[in-house]
């Protein structure tokens, strides 16, 4: 489809050729009446050659040209463009911190992945790295913890790099315990520290007890509340050794488990105990943080003016070469 810019300028075309027309007419009448005006006749005079009048083709194509030049300056002056296909909308993503424990419970083997045991953190590895490869858009940031919590990434919206350090993850790279009040928190931090694009945490663990750490549960889910950041939880394994919770000592105040810090900030908990309800979990996430993708509403847009004034250019330079050979014969 093509447009005008500035349509206004063609109306020029019809005053610019007229006014050529006008003046080619006028030197014309002038140049008739200086050719019949003097004739002089003298016998010394008879060997000069005799004055070629223009041939009316030569002058007409004169004419053509320079209307044809000045009607291509006036198209550029209006603008022409050639719009094309719709430019597709960048998504709008999601800021996810996904949170990976670490401690030794996660080397349990009890995942079992093309029929060989496998344990729990390779599975949950490549599981997140084709979540992460999934979501073009999202920025991600990854977060290990184990006697403390560590930033593996900080969120970037490089998607090689991310997964590239996920797998770089071991057991017990953070220590052996489990400071889930930590990892949230320092979530939180980085979170409040930029501006987060909707801005989610994913909790990976094996593990409902806080046994590490100066952040309890507690205070950690508070602030997510007041921040009206949501955290699903997911808790990865079906061996009783890691699933269990020890008793409240007493006097002491219960700490949420995995699916109350989920209820609690507006997020939802799964249960994976194997690798294909691990995918599953993931991809239902997936589903409930999903890019926006918004209707494109621009196109793309070639400009013409250039063209139109080269054109001009080369009748102009087409039409200077006429006259010159005019005045040349």
């Amino acid at each position: 489809m093509w447009q005008f810019v500035h349509p206004a300028w063609l109306l020029l075309v019809p005053i610019l050729l007229a006014a050529l027309w006008h003046v080619e007419r006028k030197q014309g009448v002038e140049e008739d009446a200086g050719t019949t005006s003097i004739l002089l006749i003298h016998p010394d005079l008879s060997p000069l050659p005799e004055e070629k009048d223009l041939p009316a083709t030569t002058s007409r194509w004169y004419q053509i040209l320079n209307g044809a030049g000045l009607s291509c300056l006036a198209l550029a002056l209006a603008q022409p463009q050639q719009i094309g296909e719709l430019i597709p909308e960048k998504p709008e993503g999601r800021e996810i911190v996904m949170l990976i424990d670490t401690s030794k419970t996660m080397s349990i083997e009890d995942f079992e992945l093309k029929g060989q045991r496998i344990d729990r953190l390779a599975v949950l590895k490549g599981v997140v790295s084709r979540f992460v490869e999934a979501r073009q858009g999202d920025r991600f940031g990854v977060i290990v913890f184990g006697s403390t919590a560590a930033t593996m990434v900080p969120p970037s919206f490089d998607h090689d790099l991310v997964t590239g350090m996920v797998q770089q993850i071991q057991v017990g790279i953070a220590g052996d315990n489990t400071a889930m009040g930590d990892a949230i928190g320092l979530a939180l931090k980085q979170l409040r520290e930029r501006q987060a694009l909707r801005p989610a945490l994913i909790l990976f663990s094996d593990n409902t007890d806080n046994n590490a750490g100066g952040l309890t549960p507690t205070e950690a889910v508070e602030l997510a509340k007041r921040m009206g950041v949501a955290i699903y939880t997911v808790q990865v394994g079906s061996d009783m050794f890691a699933g269990g919770r020890a008793p409240a000592k007493p006097n002491q105040q219960a700490e949420p488990d995995m699916q109350q810090i989920a209820a609690l900030t507006g997020g939802r908990y799964y249960r994976a105990d194997n690798s294909g309800s691990l995918q599953s979990v993931v991809e239902d996430i997936g589903k409930l943080e999903q890019t926006i993708i918004r209707p494109s509403t621009r196109r793309h847009v070639d400009e013409w003016y250039g063209a139109a004034l080269l054109l001009a250019c080369c009748l102009f330079t087409l039409a200077r070469l006429l006259q010159i050979r005019r005045m040349a014969a």
